[in-house]
């Protein structure tokens, strides 16, 4: 199998801590089952490099075929099954730009072949569909019954005036970029308001000794995954959510050349309309 760069940036993420938060000598173990006859010690680079160079010696190999199997192996994800179908649905998304599908049937992974252009068609038109109907939707969100201090939600009120302000003339980088660090911060709020729920959740990030990080140290993905967990947001807004949170990430220059990235104005409103979303489902919780 051959993936692309995209591919192999997503799949570092996912071994290093999307699955499940692995230490240095625990990444070492996981590819030296692939064959590799590496030791942890002094000297060993960050995680995220280790993984990303031995992504790309594998890559174009029946190797990486063994690794994608290993990530999303069942056997990982005893009653969790659908934290594993969600995880797979969302890297599908990458896959499909190399012309690769996995498929979960029961306790198998399997990977298919599929004609690129053909998926990528269907995704188009099923996208402008549900597009347009999450644009048409009439989204009555308040954010006074948001369980966080009041001068948290006097900034939250403005915000939003700001990224119709934005909408409205046709800025929507910085639309996007206001509703992705909102979302972030109402998430935080919500979490220290919920602090044992959300540090009991499973998918709550863990550093290296396997302790949940402190409140500061978690990112959006991990946010979004445990709201979903202990049930204050569900799966629809999660799955739109992650696309905001990739969004988002864009503000770095870097990384929107890199990914020729040029949002238009619909997804702008489509990532405001995720944000008045996520604010109704936490307000009902």
């Amino acid at each position: 199998m051959t993936v692309g760069d995209k591919t192999i940036e997503k799949l570092q993420k996912l071994i290093t801590e999307e699955t499940k938060y692995r230490s240095g000598p625990e990444l070492v173990e996981f590819f030296n089952e692939l064959g590799f006859f590496d030791s942890y010690g002094q000297g060993f680079p960050s995680r995220w490099k280790y993984v990303q160079g031995k992504l790309q010696q594998i890559n174009k190999t029946s190797k990486l075929d063994e690794c994608i199997k290993m990530i999303f192996s069942p056997i990982n994800f005893i009653n969790e099954f659908e934290r594993l179908d969600l995880l797979i649905d969302e890297f599908n998304n990458y896959l499909m730009f190399d012309s690769w599908k996995i498929i979960r049937e029961g306790k198998e992974i399997n990977l298919k072949k599929v004609d690129s252009n053909e998926w990528l068609e269907k995704s188009d038109i099923k996208r402008s569909v549900n597009e347009q109907q999450f644009l048409d939707l009439e989204i009555n969100y308040d954010i006074s019954k948001l369980d966080l201090d009041e001068s948290i939600k006097l900034i939250l009120s403005e915000r939003i005036v700001e990224i119709e302000k934005c909408i409205k003339y046709d800025l929507p980088l910085s639309a996007i970029f206001l509703c992705g660090s909102s979302l972030e911060g109402i998430l935080v709020g919500v979490a220290l308001r919920k602090k044992v729920q959300f540090n009991s959740a499973i998918s709550a990030p863990k550093d290296p000794k396997g302790k949940v990080k402190k409140f500061n140290d978690w990112n959006l993905y991990s946010l979004i995954n445990v709201s979903t967990e202990i049930g204050i947001l569900k799966n629809d807004v999660k799955k739109f959510s992650h696309v905001l949170r990739d969004f988002r990430n864009f503000i770095h220059p870097y990384e929107q050349l890199s990914n020729s990235f040029s949002p238009d104005i619909n997804t702008a409103k489509i990532c405001c309309q995720i944000l008045k979303t996520a604010i109704v489902q936490l307000s009902r919780n």
